[in-house]
């Protein structure tokens, strides 16, 4: 789980990159669930969360997603 504090130590790129990596993830898993290989669906929730977080701190500095 990625802390909001630890992503605001992150510049701009590295969430947007950060940002990229944790959407292809989620795809990923929305695709082995929907095929039923997923090992741990739950991780999906992880990580749109960690997605909203990666996107609240863009949105307080100001930088459009």
């Amino acid at each position: 789980m990625v802390k909001a504090r630890a992503l605001r130590e992150l510049t701009p790129e590295e969430l947007r990159r950060r940002l990229d990596e944790l959407e292809q993830e989620a795809f990923q898993l929305r695709m082995q669930i929907a095929a039923g290989k997923a090992q741990n669906p739950s991780r999906l929730r992880e990580v749109r969360r960690a997605i909203a977080r990666v996107k609240t701190v863009l949105a307080e500095r100001g930088i459009r997603v």
